[in-house]
């Protein structure tokens, strides 16, 4: 069956909660930022939850792109390690129910893992990731007959992580290029720049087709201060840029030059999952018809439409009114 997107990246079960600052004082961990996190700290972070509201989704960047694309009617498949758990068969039906086509068997052994997702009163979001099982998916979980049907392919840049993971992206993206099917490639966080900087410098001049990443990313790869002089450091690598810029919207590269897309006013409640659902609308954008500046526009609407909401998924689909009215503008 032809699809649109293949993605690959950490499964984990994200566990959303809204809590005060003086929790994230407590616990000790910068705001705003991700961190990886042992089995034993996470459990202690879960109990300082108390008797707080928590909401529980498949999730992980590039799944939470993948269900993006979904959700606006395309069709994708997704490679990501679950362990054979609760949280691991929650995770499957979750994104299976969604129609997202996932083969990788579960681990034997071991735990899903999972991100606690801790939100402030500023709409900032604080991620505590325990990676379980998925940091063992490895090049054996590419599942090719997926892959091969795809359009696209979708990498996250946490996957650079761990030696295991890094291998699977390297091998999707070899079968990706072998197959004629295009690369995109999101670095996913600051942190990850500084850790692996030459890693992604190597891939953005070689196999990348399109590049997502936001403006500290891109000034962390290319140590240029604006987001027009980032992206046209980044294009001349090769590949298109996707540069997010947060509420003042997006800058887009190609070929025939570059664009800026206004960001769509919200307010703002949770910003987790807005660079993950912006991915969405633009693949599903560019995998549907749509011109790449149109694209654009409806990456920066899904981005909206979940900064306004709680959870890194849209709770409800985008109508096709205002998809319409979005790239039309």
């Amino acid at each position: 069956m032809p699809l649109n997107v293949y993605g690959i990246g950490n499964a984990l079960v994200d566990v959303q909660a809204r809590v005060p600052d003086e929790l994230l004082t407590r616990i000790g961990y910068e705001k705003g930022v991700m961190t990886l996190v042992d089995d034993s700290v996470q459990i202690r972070v879960l109990s300082e939850l108390g008797e707080i509201d928590t909401f529980r989704c498949a999730g992980g960047s590039a799944a939470n792109t993948i269900l993006g694309v979904q959700q606006f009617g395309g069709k994708a498949a997704y490679a990501g390690k679950t362990a054979a758990d609760d949280l691991g068969e929650f995770f499957l039906k979750d994104m299976r129910e969604a129609g997202v086509l996932i083969e990788v068997p579960p681990a034997a052994e071991g735990h899903t893992g999972t991100c606690v997702v801790l939100i402030t009163e500023d709409a900032e979001r604080t991620m505590l990731t325990h990676l379980g099982v998925s940091a063992e998916l490895g090049e054996a979980d590419v599942v090719n007959r997926d892959l091969d049907a795809a359009e696209w392919i979708y990498v996250e840049g946490y996957l650079f992580g761990t030696p295991d993971n890094q291998a699977a992206a390297r091998a999707a993206i070899r079968e990706a290029k072998q197959a004629g099917v295009k690369v995109a490639l999101t670095v996913s966080d600051p942190f990850l720049v500084n850790a692996f900087k030459a890693d992604f410098l190597e891939l953005i001049g070689g196999p990348v087709d399109l590049l997502f990443c936001n403006l500290e990313e891109a000034r962390g790869l290319t140590g240029k201060e604006s987001a027009r002089d980032c992206a046209d450091a980044l294009a001349a690598f090769g590949p298109r840029i996707a540069l997010t810029m947060g509420k003042e919207g997006s800058v887009l590269v190609d070929p025939l030059g570059l664009d800026h897309v206004p960001g769509v006013p919200v307010k703002a409640i949770d910003t987790t999952g807005a660079g993950d659902m912006y991915a969405a609308g633009m693949l599903y954008g560019i995998t549907n018809g749509l011109e790449w500046e149109q694209a654009g526009r409806l990456g920066s609407l899904a981005a909206a439409k979940v900064v306004g909401q709680m959870g890194a998924r849209l709770a409800q689909p985008i109508s096709k009114s205002e998809i319409a009215a979005a790239i039309r503008n």
